[in-house]
């Protein structure tokens, strides 16, 4: 593709750029603009309702509480009138009553058995009517009978009086009453007086409210329903009861008391009404119901301090979003009306701003082609006519360049080929990996010592290395990245025929003019030969200090020998020993078993299993058991925790004679008492943990401190020499060290190091 081409798609490609974010932003604003909107609209609409809903409910209740008072009135003159006993009373006379008290029926109520029953009524429809199964109204009229004040929660209570909520009649389920209950006590019986009602006066609320909200849906095409949801209610079994055979809802007890709830999501709204009578704020919802997008919103509206509904507000939402879709759409085909226009202006435009570019693409042609002479003749002043100026000097300053590369190649060639002549001659090994340890060239040395030709091992990862060398061998790469040398490095490699060869390696980096590491050189020679001399040198040392153990062994064995020998001379002389004698060469005997025992334990290795170890609790249990030794010894001893003490891997039991040797050194280093300290820390590096054991004695001499450790050397009286170099074994056997510090007169220090970088058990 041509730059003018690229040119004109790339301005085009801005301006497109441009043109989505500004429909973006203006989708954007719009929508929440249509948000703010909506969510205006619908405070509006609960506005309304609110108003025209307590309007309503004051109204029904100022009317509810006159008709209360006036069934009340009516029934305080029916007892005046009426007989106390309701054997005196009939039903025509109570007829004749409610017409004089302007009631529609006068019912008498009697508790017999424990039921409430209607004895006697100006309407034969009411007489025999049993409450028990009449929920709250029910427990009212037991209250009443008993003379309480009514506590159902429910209609008006005065004294000895109770006016129940206006609902349908039992006797005549198409009526709708108010009624009224007196009984203070002066009667057998409690007078019900009852009032017909104008179902759409009393009940405005549903018929007034619906008004209001089909006025609203008339001017909002996209509202699909307003719901008043009663929260009391709602998500409850509706109260349904039959009377007459005809189903009855109780008006006093409904879910939806005004509006449609076509569009149901039961369990969804449930939730939200409950989530915004808690917070007081509106909840908004969105599901498909009917083959409509629903987005339906939540607002609490307080009637009165005992009254609060819900409103449930539903918009059909694809055509709330038609009109934002309609300007959406009218922005895109503006857009591509103006994209069109500057793709078309960028492309004639790039035209004329690359005719000067044109020229200098012939110059750098030229150049490619190896002519630095031709020369570009644009005099603009603009970046374009010094372009031009520079590339004409890059002609010039090219042909200089290309003689000076001409000479630098052939001295180059000559080092190249001096250097393959150092590399393929010398005697030892050179291969070069590169950084993921892949061979990539090797000598002719390589060929020799390891057997592998160049074509067989290039590309290869370290065909040499033996498996258990791998961890070291990335240790030793690593030591190399990060800027360090590796220089004649023992260890082992195999040849192509399988053979373990004795090598020392020297690893270097190779770097680049920018000093990074871009390969790695290895250069190794066969010492096997060597290695096999040094081994037969140690071996001669190995058998001279075998012949000096024998000798100090055979040393110690003779006296306590001799001693035997003499007793058993005795013995066969006189014929019999006293029992000092035998104690003496049992004791003797004891001598000869210990020594020969730690003699096996120097010269036979035996196989150790290292578990898991805390040198704090070692040390504390044999300071336990020989406090009391060191006490008689008038020695103090204790012990000091400076750091956190890791744990480590080992052998409990050798460790603990180890511990015990440098305890019981450490006493009788001090006969006149002091005090011996015991530290335990673990090393700034974290991988060691340090014992030292320093006590206030008598010191050893610099003559001494070289003799330590040597077989059956001591001071002590009664001591072997062995016990320091069993001490040395089993600390080496644990990768440890042991050190001794001392000064005549003042004392000594011994310090343990012990690795804790082991396995816990091995």
């Amino acid at each position: 593709m041509s730059i003018k081409a690229k040119l004109s798609l790339s301005i085009s490609a801005i301006v497109a750029a441009i043109l989505a974010l500004n429909i973006m932003f203006s989708y954007i604003s719009t929508k929440m603009a249509q948000d703010a909107a909506l969510e205006q609209q619908i405070q509006s609409i609960v506005e309304q309702l609110g108003v025209t809903l307590e309007i309503i409910e004051t109204t029904r209740e100022a009317m509810d509480a006159e008709l209360g008072e006036k069934l009340r009135m009516a029934a305080i003159v029916a007892k005046e009138k009426l007989h106390p006993d309701i054997k005196h009373v009939s039903s025509e006379q109570l007829a004749a009553l409610s017409k004089e008290l302007d009631l529609d029926d006068i019912t008498l109520w009697q508790r017999l058995d424990g039921e409430i029953v209607s004895i006697l009524s100006s309407n034969p429809e009411e007489v025999n009517l049993n409450s028990n199964t009449w929920d709250y109204w029910d427990k009212a009229f037991h209250q009443l009978f008993d003379r309480k004040e009514v506590s159902v929660g429910r209609g008006d209570a005065l004294k000895d009086y109770w006016s129940g909520p206006i609902n349908y009649a039992v006797s005549d389920p198409t009526q709708i009453n108010k009624w009224g209950y007196y009984f203070d006590g002066t009667t057998n019986y409690m007078i019900n007086t009852i009032i017909n009602t104008d179902e759409n006066f009393s009940f405005d609320l549903v018929n007034g409210t619906n008004n209001v909200i089909a006025k609203l849906k008339s001017q909002q095409s996209s509202l699909l329903e307003v719901t008043g949801f009663d929260p009391q209610y709602f998500g409850s079994e509706p109260i349904i009861k039959m009377k007459k055979g005809i189903p009855i809802y109780n008006l006093d007890v409904r879910a939806i008391p005004f509006g449609q709830y076509e569009y149901r999501n039961s369990q969804e709204d449930s939730h939200h009404i409950h989530k915004v009578l808690e917070s007081g704020i509106m909840q908004t919802d969105k599901y498909m119901i009917n083959g409509k997008e629903v987005l339906r919103s939540f607002i609490p509206i307080k009637i009165n301090a005992e009254k609060t509904y819900v409103i449930g507000v539903a918009f059909d939402k694809a055509e709330l979003q038609e009109s934002l879709h309609r300007q959406l759409l009218a922005h895109v085909l503006i857009s591509l009306c103006l994209l069109l226009f500057a793709m078309l202006g960028s492309y004639f435009i790039a035209g004329y701003m690359l005719r000067s570019l044109n020229q200098i693409m012939n110059k750098v042609n030229a150049i490619a082609d190896g002519n630095f002479v031709a020369s570009i003749s644009i005099q603009n002043k603009d970046e374009l006519g010094l372009l031009a100026s520079r590339v004409n000097s890059m002609g010039v300053r090219l042909l200089d360049y290309t003689t000076q590369l001409k000479d630098t190649a052939r001295e180059l060639q000559s080092t190249k080929q001096y250097l393959e002549s150092f590399v393929n001659h010398t005697s030892d090994a050179i291969h070069v990996m590169d950084l993921d340890g892949h061979i990539i060239q090797v000598n002719l040395a390589f060929e020799m010592i390891y057997g592998w030709s160049s074509e067989e091992v290039t590309g290869q990862l370290h065909p040499n290395l033996p498996d258990n060398q791998i961890e070291s061998h990335q240790v030793l790469i690593a030591t190399i990245l990060e800027g360090g040398s590796v220089t004649d490095f023992e260890t082992v490699r195999y040849t192509k025929d399988g053979e373990l060869i004795d090598v020392s390696i020297t690893i270097s980096a190779i770097r680049d003019e920018l000093d990074e590491i871009i390969a790695i050189a290895t250069i190794s020679r066969n010492i096997t030969s060597r290695k096999q001399s040094e081994e037969m040198i140690r071996r001669s040392e190995k058998l001279a200090v075998v012949g000096q153990l024998a000798a100090g062994v055979a040393h110690e064995v003779r006296n306590p020998l001799t001693t035997l020998r003499g007793f058993v001379q005795l013995q066969k002389q006189k014929g019999s020993l006293s029992m000092s004698h035998l104690d003496l060469m049992l004791s003797e005997l004891d001598q000869i078993n210990m020594i020969v025992s730690e003699f096996l334990v120097l010269a036979k290795p035996q196989a150790i299993r290292h578990e898991c170890l805390n040198v704090g609790d070692l040390i504390r249990d044999i300071v336990i058991l020989m406090d009391s030794e060191a006490r008689l010894s008038k020695v103090n001893l204790s012990i000091h925790q400076i750091t956190a003490i890791p744990s480590i891997g080992g052998v409990g039991s050798q460790l603990k004679q180890v511990f015990v040797n440098m305890i019981k050194n450490g006493v009788e280093a001090m006969p006149d008492g002091g005090e011996l300290t015991i530290e335990l820390a673990a090393a700034e590096d974290g991988r060691e943990l340090l014992i030292r054991f320093t006590d206030q004695g008598l010191g050893i001499s610099e003559e001494d401190m070289g003799r330590l450790g040597e077989p059956f050397f001591t001071r002590k009286e009664g001591g072997n020499g062995l016990g320091i170099m069993i001490c040395q074994q089993i600390i080496r056997n644990h990768s440890g060290k042991l050190k001794y510090r001392s000064l005549v007169g003042e004392g000594t220090s011994v310090e343990i190091r012990l690795p804790v970088n082991k396995s816990a058990v091995r």
